[in-house]
């Protein structure tokens, strides 16, 4: 009785990259793609895992965030390289990168959970997220005009109030300058009554 064939092959990892407004159909596409070219070259998918959208690390093709897909499978140098060549070609992956592991797996006796390999569906997404600027991230971010606008109308009213209480002040210092004049008007006229009034009585006197 012959011994089974042993057939080792290397594992490795994929990661690529998509572009964060890709439609959910073209994503499906690009996995249907790997998943044949990895069955047509004997090869074994062992694990796909969807990290969803991140931010890049420096902005590809005018996008900071993309959408991250981990792919790790078993098999020979040519499937890699015909993987490689076809991601190149997809216009909705925008970067990818393939790492070989130390792990050999017998390919003959490899067995494979389905639900570890299913690629997930992508959510739609129509715009790439604005990334907060240099002043948002310090928390200085500039007014908007309308408030400007609301604080400059604030100052305003504050101003005319400041005037309003000047000239009531201004108002109250008046009255108060009218009855000083008043009262000094009537210590004169009081004056000069009991003057006149020492008058009489020294004429009547002599």
């Amino acid at each position: 009785m012959s011994a089974a064939t042993t057939q080792l092959a290397r594992e490795y990892e994929l990661v690529y990259i998509l572009r964060p407004s890709v439609n959910p159909s073209d994503a499906r596409k690009v996995a249907d793609r790997i998943t044949q070219i990895v069955d047509n070259r004997g090869a074994k998918l062992t694990r796909v895992d969807n990290w969803g959208k991140r931010k890049l690390a420096y902005p590809i093709k005018k996008h900071t965030r993309g959408h991250f897909v981990l792919v790790k499978l078993v098999g020979g140098n040519d499937v890699v390289a015909e993987l490689e060549r076809n991601l190149r070609n997809l216009d909705d992956v925008m970067r990818w990168q393939t790492i070989r592991t130390e792990v050999e797996h017998d390919l003959g006796s490899l067995e494979v959970d389905p639900d570890e390999v299913e690629f997930k569906d992508i959510e739609a997404s129509e715009e790439d997220e604005q990334d907060p600027t240099f002043e948002e991230r310090l928390g200085m971010k500039p007014r908007e005009r309308h408030e400007a606008k609301a604080d400059r109308d604030s100052d305003d009213s504050d101003s005319d109030d400041d005037s309003d209480s000047d000239d009531s002040d201004s108002d109250d210092d008046s009255d108060s300058d009218d009855d000083s004049d008043s009262a000094s008007k009537s210590d004169s006229k009081s004056e000069s009554d009991a003057e006149a009034k020492d008058d009489d009585a020294k004429s009547e006197e002599e």
